[in-house]
């Protein structure tokens, strides 16, 4: 099986993994231990889904999307979220023009290739269902129109952790869409010291390096290798055991009050395969499932008011799913 996928791959292929990788060390040479948010974030684009951040202020989530808009073609937006935000300062309006007596759709932000969504729980429900159309049909509807968005299209969101007055939590329906959902943690001491070094760096004229952009087509020349890479029939079995642990009657029985859905398969496999592309791989590997599984399956299960009131989290309830679930 996994001779006859790295012959798959193609030296093609192999040339365009090559460069990702390139562009993966070069993100990463701005965003001192950050090495996982920057090949989720890679990984998303290259499997079109989205990415939702969370963590603290001063965790450098908003400096990784823009060294991802860095190395990315197309046009790259940011939204502030506030509770007064509207729809259509995310979508655009229709503007009356008096000398040709005509109405004209100025788009919003939304319609850019990447679009950074500051603290989206700020923003108020209605506007958390304007994203929610955009992120699930890559159109949106205006003045009784619906208008599609820029092709790849991809949001990255990020939420503050620490504070929640004046937010609004994201509804289940909206977390699902997110392809991953990745915790920020505070760097150690080490890193510390080399992020300090790095930005003293650049306020004395060492800037980070610079990311040379990707062409449009190389991109999709990219995702088309992605969309090739071989899933064998033992790992399709393993991604499915571990999404059906979730259910009833599965291994967590009793922990969870609504699972992981079929949405949830499909974005591991997307996922799996990208991480293999990024490895230089024509065929994915358990590895990539386990070392994704935390971050794709995570934000889509509930655990029931019991677990929760006896500590347990998502997070955990998937590490004993990873635990349980052995690959073929």
């Amino acid at each position: 099986m996994e001779d006859t996928a790295i012959e798959r791959i193609g030296p093609e292929a192999a040339a365009l993994s090559a460069r990702a990788q390139e562009m993966l060390r070069e993100m990463e040479a701005g965003l001192i231990g950050r090495a996982d948010l920057v090949e989720r974030l890679l990984i998303a684009r290259l499997a079109g889904g989205h990415v939702l951040i969370e963590g603290a202020p001063g965790l450098a989530k908003t400096r990784a999307v823009h060294r991802l808009a860095e190395a990315l073609p197309g046009r790259f937006a940011r939204i502030q979220c506030t509770p007064d935000l509207m729809p259509t300062d995310i979508t655009g309006t229709e503007v009356f023009k008096p000398a040709e007596a005509t109405m004209d759709f100025l788009p919003g932000p939304v319609f850019s290739s990447l679009v950074l969504v500051d603290e989206i729980n700020r923003a108020p429900p209605k506007v958390q269902s304007a994203l929610l159309e955009a992120m699930a049909e890559e159109q949106v509807t205006a003045g009784g129109q619906s208008r599609a968005l820029p092709p790849g299209f991809m949001v990255v969101a990020t939420q503050n952790s620490l504070e929640h007055e004046g937010t609004f939590p994201l509804p289940e329906a909206q977390l699902d869409r997110f392809l991953f959902h990745v915790d920020v943690a505070m760097p150690d001491a080490e890193t510390e010291r080399a992020i300090l070094d790095l930005v003293e760096g650049e306020r004395t004229g060492q800037p980070a390096p610079h990311i040379g952009p990707l062409s449009a087509e190389a991109l999709e020349q990219m995702r088309a290798a992605v969309g090739a890479v071989h899933l064998s029939r033992a790992l399709k079995h393993f991604i499915v055991s571990l999404v059906m642990s979730t259910r009833e009657g599965g291994a967590l029985e009793g922990r969870i009050e609504h699972p992981v859905s079929p949405r949830g398969t499909l974005s591991l496999a997307a996922a799996a395969r990208a991480r293999a592309f990024l490895s230089g791989r024509g065929f994915a590997l358990p590895e990539d499932v386990t070392a994704l599984a935390p971050d794709v399956l995570a934000h889509r299960l509930v655990p029931t008011w019991r677990a929760r009131a006896e500590g347990d989290s998502a997070r955990r309830i998937i590490a004993d799913a990873l635990a349980a679930v052995a690959p073929l």
